[in-house]
């Protein structure tokens, strides 16, 4: 048994002091830091750091300086032992519009590892499955996406993927969008994110009472909010779904935080769209014959469409409490419990609550990590 004393524990509604979180695999409890001396075999002084849930990555395409598409045996991997070091203890695999037998590879390569990812004796992050964005999305919101690999809507190439697909992002109002997500709900376990979609206020509702759950990377690739016509964003902001937030302040602007907050609660997640590039100099790159420039914190195509962030978990944190004035224990809840409700595994991730995996990150004011435990493992130590 394990026990963190003299830190700042972060708990879905609130911050604590003077207390101590007990655990081994799972969390046991917060108790008293005597309590905490008696039944502990090793204690980690916090030295009054946060004491933060495990941060949970629903959208990320990479990180290390690869991406999970890559060709090269082992990306995954890489990337997956590296995130702890951002705060990740659990991140789901990103796919884009790539070709279908490069997902049919992605899908078979997570399924192989997420197993692993659960033993005490990996090194990284768990990988929780697969967010499919795509390849059902609309080609007049692709943004940076592929439109050559965009299809329209086939449940048979699914369904032998089910178990490992955890969120697919669609576009609901394109021909058979309606069936297909009913199809889906009906079938499977996967939820359902709109996105890449030109879809009228009328047509993602519809997209919504069908069966899905959360709207991907809001305002980018998506109709936007106007005062007669209020699209997608409209939608996604007054509906009773999960709302991803790229909170990089580029994506979308920081003066928004506050609003965002207010008007999705609960539902807002944040995540990181993060690609291979997080990390290196600004300058530019080419992969797959395609050009990448890295400037003013941002990744770009060479005609400047934005393509993905180079954002880690821990700043996205820091830029929500910053910027969304609001305190830690509520910026972390959005990037920890909000992300575990809208992917499905709030039963065992997302909070410190006693009987839940011991997912825990210990960071300071800046939100600079300095250990990072999944599972109970100390995966990370600055």
């Amino acid at each position: 048994m394990k026990a963190i004393i003299n830190g700042r524990i972060l708990l879905p509604d609130a911050e604590i002091t003077g207390q101590a979180l007990l655990f081994d695999g799972k969390i046991a409890g917060i108790v008293s830091e005597a309590e905490a001396r008696e039944r502990a075999d090793e204690i980690i002084d916090a030295q009054g750091m946060y004491v933060s849930p495990g941060l949970i990555d629903t959208h990320t395409h990479g990180y290390a300086g690869v991406e999970f598409i890559d060709p090269e045996p082992g990306c995954i991997r890489k990337a997956t032992l590296a995130l702890p070091e951002t705060g990740v203890t659990s991140f789901l695999v990103t796919t884009a519009s790539d070709p279908w037998d490069v997902l049919v590879r992605v899908f078979a390569e997570t399924a192989g590892l997420m197993e692993e990812s659960r033993t005490p004796a990996f090194g990284g992050a768990e990988i929780l499955g697969v967010h499919a964005e795509g390849p059902f999305l609309n080609r007049e919101r692709k943004g940076a996406m592929d439109e050559r690999n965009i299809c329209p809507f086939d449940l048979e190439k699914i369904l032998p993927y089910k178990d490992v697909i955890r969120v697919m992002t669609v576009a609901p109002e394109l021909p058979g969008g309606i069936g297909f997500i009913r199809a889906i709900r009906e079938r499977t376990d996967i939820r359902l994110s709109m996105g890449h979609t030109d879809s009228t206020f009328d047509e993602a509702m519809a997209g919504f009472r069908a069966g899905i759950t959360r709207v991907t990377h809001l305002f980018n690739a998506m109709s936007p909010l106007r005062h007669r016509a209020p699209g997608a964003v409209g939608a996604a902001l007054t509906a009773d779904v999960y709302t991803e937030l790229i909170g990089d302040t580029h994506h979308v602007d920081a003066a928004l935080y506050p609003l965002l907050i207010r008007a999705k609660g609960n539902k807002l997640v944040l995540v990181t769209d993060a690609c291979r590039y997080i990390g290196m100099p600004e300058g530019e790159y080419e992969f797959n014959g395609e050009r990448f420039i890295i400037e003013d914190s941002l990744c770009k195509l060479a005609d400047g469409t934005i393509c993905g962030s180079i954002l880690t978990m821990n700043i996205g944190v820091r830029n929500l409490r910053d910027y969304g004035h609001i305190p830690m224990y509520q910026a972390a809840r959005i990037g920890s419990l909000n992300a575990a409700e809208s992917a499905g595994v709030e039963d065992r991730k997302g909070s410190l609550e006693p009987g839940k995996d011991a997912d825990i990150v210990l960071m300071d004011e800046e939100c600079t990590v300095y250990r990072t435990y999944v599972r109970g493992e100390c995966k990370y130590m600055k």
